[in-house]
């Protein structure tokens, strides 16, 4: 008998202790509605736990286009450079001219670090397909595309 009230017990405690973790383990949103998206003009890609959103985006030449951080996990914004159309601009979030030097920034220092409401925006001046990364999480596939068209 006395058994069955401790554990009532453990397990309250346990419970109100607990209470509250899955607003802190669940960061694809900030607590007022499902924010993973864009709204508006507040940016044209999102960034959840996990992935950007939409994976594609698709402007024409001369559009910036805005990532904006809408989880509470640090990104990044890295373009891979191999797939870049001759002559376009390098771009990754915290200015870095080419992927090796960006990639060791994150590592080294978070260089390039897009904190949680952030925003990192680039122009793209080329048409083509580019693909890009989270450095933090592409192990966990967080990649990216943007198409450019004339």
């Amino acid at each position: 008998m006395h058994r069955r009230v401790y554990l009532a017990a453990v397990g309250s405690a346990t419970a109100a202790g607990l209470a509250g973790c899955t607003s802190v383990l669940d960061s694809s949103s900030s607590g007022n509605g499902d924010d993973r998206f864009c709204h508006g003009d507040e940016c044209d890609i999102g960034m959840s736990r996990m992935e950007f959103l939409p994976e594609t985006y698709e402007v024409t030449v001369g559009e910036t286009v805005v990532w904006k951080n809408t989880s509470a996990a640090d990104h990044t914004v890295t373009a891979r450079e191999e797939t870049l159309p001759e002559g376009a601009e390098y771009f990754a979030s915290g200015g870095y001219e080419d992927e090796e030097t960006a990639i060791d920034a994150w590592h080294q220092s978070r260089g390039g670090r897009i904190g949680p409401r952030e925003t990192y925006e680039h122009t793209f001046e080329v048409p083509g397909e580019y693909v890009y990364i989270c450095e933090p999480h592409v192990h966990g596939g967080m990649v990216g595309t943007i198409v450019v068209t004339e």
